[in-house]
């Protein structure tokens, strides 16, 4: 039976629950096998549980179909056959799960304990220890004599596999204990991958896939790498995946060194003295309101861990009580999972849609049928990009996993292949912007497309006018992010040449925005016309031109016409400037609407001085080193910045014996000590203006 059969829609009358029954038991079991024994699951956590429950609601309200092979009777997993079998001294059952996420589900359980323990209102509050529950695989660890010989699976709860030789590999597994420890004894816990481990296996993985590797794959996620490092054949490959470990409990224990202890936090504590790892985060606790403060406070704390969790685990800490409350079918009435929503969830592909961000970059994201996942309802998933849609396969009309932890952006995590409608399309990006219609590239060496369009495109206009605006740019003082977004937001600004049309009318309606601060922002624009043809190019915000090769267009051109008409044969002449700015540029300035960009600006009123282009040598101050500290009357430090750069000096941060002047203004520092410690000429503001008329100070 194919995975698509065990999906199909049920549609079982009231008076057959047998069949429904029947076929609950086939997709667990499937499903089981995928998940423990193949470890690929084809569907999310939920999406089993949800199985599992309805299982569990139709056989309470029908004992009679009930059956020794039901799922709801034994804990999920087989024993590969490539695999020794190992038989569990003591069985490793499952803890029951509280499915309500909220606190709801701690109180529940601490009302539960009290009413089986027979306490009255006025009795003290029952103590709990709180754990995490991990999301990775339960490990038995067989100790003799402090040596370990045995590590096994959980397998089905009575007999699981032998995986010595793999868990081995794990450091954070002694495998020998001092000698005060019993004579037997059975450590249970988790063997899980933290997330930079997942996220380094999986970059090695695609670059296997990449050099041509043959029967490489990604992971899904860290549980699923970990079981697969876990089941390897060759324990060199599963040394090659690195995997930790958290002790929680124990199974057999033997020998005249047995220890005794009254509490399981006792226990917990002996496993750390042992040389275990017990999660740091595992605290005792008083009563319900312990337990929902707990749960409260790991939930939010979760995405921050460096591994997934999936919820927290309650355990009665007395275990006297332990043993009075004793077991229940497949699992112990002391302790109970409680999880959190799922971050993992399955629906269906609508369409594939392409957003344009403020930078040009062109994202395709997979509009989806609602689902409830990581918390909230999610409509949408992001692809990233052309190759990682790719990659993924994902087409409209796939069923998908998607995941969300946290405020992590939603993703798709898989394709549930089984379900693929016969005539999806595979995804292509588009050649063109869905916004403005300019030419979309991919540059040689990077995942994603951008649009060209640049200054004309609108999706991009917001991060365009705030770029225009920066310090480093054309400096207008007063035009922060906020206000951008409400110019552009509200029309009046379209274009960069709009900024130097705006009225104060208009401006002092802004939120937020009084007349005074609408005055200032006006003046701020008009002192901004005034610029350097270094400082107009980095404000065009051409992608892959920083303020650095601004400076080596200005100083190598000395027009911008003449940076305009280049050849990219031409621009690889400029200093610091490769084939991809040399392309990034050319291409800017192919667009005829950013070439109308620039006119209008120069339309505005915005200028700057322009000279004949000069050879490095041929400057002023050519082959001088300066530094600025303090605060200087004449200018501001970026200005000066700027026209000793114009002139040809090198201006550093830091003095040394190559420096050539220190220019020191008021409260001058620690770099003016250093200058007269190492001989460094020192000037003042005169001797600035001096230097910069090109004369000696």
């Amino acid at each position: 039976m194919s995975t698509l059969d065990l999906f199909a829609e049920p549609a079982p009358a009231p008076e057959a629950p047998a069949a429904r029954a029947a076929q609950l038991r086939q997709q667990l079991q499937h499903h089981g096998h995928c998940y423990y024994v193949l470890d690929a699951p084809e569907i999310p956590d939920a999406e089993y549980d949800r199985l599992f429950r309805e299982l569990q609601a139709i056989e309470a309200a029908h004992p009679e179909l009930l059956t020794a092979d039901s799922p709801t009777q034994r804990v999920g997993g087989q024993v590969l056959d490539a695999f020794a079998q190992v038989r569990h001294a003591v069985p490793m059952l499952s803890i029951r799960t509280e499915t309500d996420t909220e606190s709801s589900g701690a109180e529940a359980f601490d009302a539960r304990m009290r009413r089986e323990l027979n306490l009255a209102e006025a009795d003290p509050a029952v103590q709990y220890v709180a754990e995490l529950k991990f999301d990775g695989l339960a490990m038995s660890l067989r100790y003799e004599n402090g040596v370990l010989v045995q590590a096994a699976t959980r397998g089905d709860g009575e007999t699981g596999e032998d995986v010595t030789a793999n868990v081995r590999t794990i450091g954070q597994i002694p495998l020998r204990l001092s000698a005060d420890v019993p004579a037997v004894l059975e450590v249970r816990g988790e063997v899980y991958m933290r997330r930079d481990n997942f996220e380094a296996l999986n970059d090695r993985q695609r670059a296997r896939i990449a050099a041509g590797a043959k029967g490489e794959k990604t992971f899904v996620n860290p549980r699923n790498a970990a079981a697969g490092a876990v089941r390897q054949l060759d324990s060199g490959i599963a040394a090659d995946r690195p995997l930790s470990f958290f002790a929680y409990g124990l199974g057999e224990v033997s020998g005249a060194a047995q220890p005794l202890w009254a509490r399981h936090f006792d226990m917990l504590m002996q496993l750390k003295a042992w040389g275990f790892p017990v999660a740091e985060q595992t605290a005792v606790v008083e009563g319900a309101a312990g337990l929902v403060g707990f749960h409260q406070r790991m939930a939010a704390e979760r995405d921050q861990l460096p591994y997934d969790i999936d919820g927290v685990v309650y355990k009665v800490n007395d275990l006297t009580l332990q043993q009075q409350l004793g077991f229940v079918t497949r699992e112990p009435r002391w302790a109970v999972a409680h999880k959190y929503p799922a971050q993992e969830e399955m629906t269906t592909v609508q369409a594939i849609d392409v957003q344009v961000g403020r930078t040009g970059k062109l994202t395709p994201v997979a509009k989806l049928a609602p689902v409830f996942v990581g918390g909230v309802t999610v409509t949408n998933a992001t692809l990233h990009n052309e190759l990682e849609a790719r990659r993924k396969d994902v087409r409209v009309g796939d069923t998908v996993i998607v995941r969300r932890a946290g405020d992590v952006i939603p993703e798709v995590v898989s394709v549930v292949l089984d379900r693929r409608p016969p005539d999806a399309p595979q995804f292509t990006m588009m050649s063109h912007c869905p916004v403005c219609g300019s030419l979309a590239e991919r540059e040689e060496g990077e995942a994603d497309h951008r649009c060209t369009g640049g200054l004309f495109c609108s999706a991009q206009r917001k991060q365009a006018v705030w770029h225009f605006a920066h310090r480093r740019a054309m400096d207008v003082d007063g035009l922060g992010d906020k206000l951008v977004d409400q110019l552009v937001d509200s029309g009046q600004v379209n274009t960069l040449a709009d900024l130097y049309h705006l009225k104060l009318e208009n401006l002092a309606s802004m939120d937020r925005m009084a007349e005074k601060s609408a005055v200032n922002l006006l003046d701020a624009l008009e002192k901004s016309k005034q610029a350097t043809l270094a400082r107009f190019v980095f404000a065009l915000g051409i992608r892959h031109v920083g303020e650095a090769t601004a400076k080596e267009l200005a100083r190598h051109f000395g027009q911008l016409d003449a940076i305009m008409v280049a050849s990219e044969d031409a621009l690889l002449q400029v200093a610091d400037v490769g084939p991809i700015v040399a392309h990034s540029i050319r291409t800017f300035f192919d667009q005829a609407h950013n070439r109308e960009v620039v006119q209008a600006l120069r339309d505005a009123g915005v200028t700057w001085a322009e000279g004949d282009a000069l050879a490095p040598t041929e400057m002023p101050l050519a082959g001088l080193t300066v530094v600025l500290t303090g605060t200087l009357q004449s200018m501001g430090r970026d200005e000066a910045k700027d026209k000793l750069e114009a002139l040809g000096a090198k201006v550093a941060g830091s003095v040394s014996k190559k420096t050539s002047y220190v220019v020191a203004g008021a409260e001058a520092g620690s770099k003016l000590d250093k200058a007269q410690s190492l001989g460094v000429p020192v000037l003042d503001d005169a001797g600035l203006a001096l230097l910069l008329n090109g004369e000696k100070p």
